[in-house]
């Protein structure tokens, strides 16, 4: 006999019927999807190999670690420089290229469909009351969870944990690019208006260029969520250091995780120093 009171809700009924109905209805679609997302992913890595010319590793390296000086400070340089040739030593490059590739992807689509949502909810308070509770979904979901329907979708690669890691670290910019806005100065709001701009031209001239620096604490925050994904992302196929961290876990290799799991830092290291110079300069 049962101990409820009412019957159980059949929601795990509803939800597989829904994907199925998905799968059997848009599986045209979710195949451009992947096949786009991997050709852009391949390209990306093909770019970042410098087009596998020889030295290749020392190229994007010294680029790297070019690009850490002007934009952090020449210890953050310096450090990038040590960091990727150590990772290069542990002969863990082309792995680095897959999870570079990885996050730059997912980061790139999460400020492309993130920034906008952002700017929406900063203009209209009844969209941030409807947005606002799907961003605290998908920040407190077990991210194990979003990697069943993007293979049930997609299959298993690189494109599962490219969706999978998108859906994960998007809502921080969302919410800092809302927040940043609506921080801006209700006076220089006013004197926007007051010199006939439009809301385009509000927007454009005063808020965000205002907003940038709450902005690129909220694209830092993705960049960061975005790493953390790379191992769960392995689950489903995708390569790069979280393969090799997976693989040290279930072949208990303690050495090699500790190498996969201090290239991962190193990358991590590498990127926050990059992003919190860059909203220096912008500060």
């Amino acid at each position: 006999m049962s101990d409820q009171l009412f019957p159980k809700l059949p929601l795990k009924e509803w939800i597989e019927t829904f994907v199925k109905f998905l799968t059997d209805n848009l599986g045209v679609i979710f195949d451009g999807i992947s096949s786009g997302i991997k050709s852009v992913t391949d390209g990306l890595v093909w770019l970042l190999s410098i087009g596998d010319i020889p030295g290749s590793p020392y190229i994007l390296l010294a680029i790297i670690s070019l690009i850490a000086w002007r934009v952090a400070g020449w210890k953050t340089g310096l450090f990038s420089l040590i960091g990727l040739a150590l990772i290069n030593n542990l002969g863990y490059w082309s792995e680095t290229l897959d999870t570079l590739s990885l996050i730059i992807i997912s980061v790139l689509f999460s400020i492309i469909i993130g920034v906008p949502i952002g700017i929406w909810m900063s203009q209209k308070d009844s969209v941030q009351s409807i947005i606002t509770p799907i961003l605290d979904f998908m920040q407190t979901m077990p991210a194990f969870v979003y990697l069943i329907p993007s293979v049930v979708f997609f299959g298993i690669g690189m494109v599962p944990g490219v969706i999978a890691t998108i859906i994960f670290s998007m809502p921080p910019t969302v919410r800092m690019t809302n927040l940043g806005i609506r921080q801006v100065d209700g006076e220089l709001i006013e004197a926007a208006n007051a010199f006939g701009s439009t809301t385009a031209q509000r927007l454009g001239k005063v808020q965000i260029p205002l907003a940038m620096p709450t902005m690129m604490a909220g694209v830092n925050q993705t960049i960061m969520l975005s790493l953390s994904m790379v191992v769960t992302a392995s689950l489903v196929g995708a390569p790069g250091l979280g393969e090799i961290v997976y693989r040290s876990v279930t072949q208990i290799k303690i050495g090699l995780g500790f190498e996969g799991g201090l290239a991962l830092v190193i990358i991590a290291m590498i990127l926050d120093r990059i992003t919190q110079g860059v909203n220096k300069k912008q500060a």
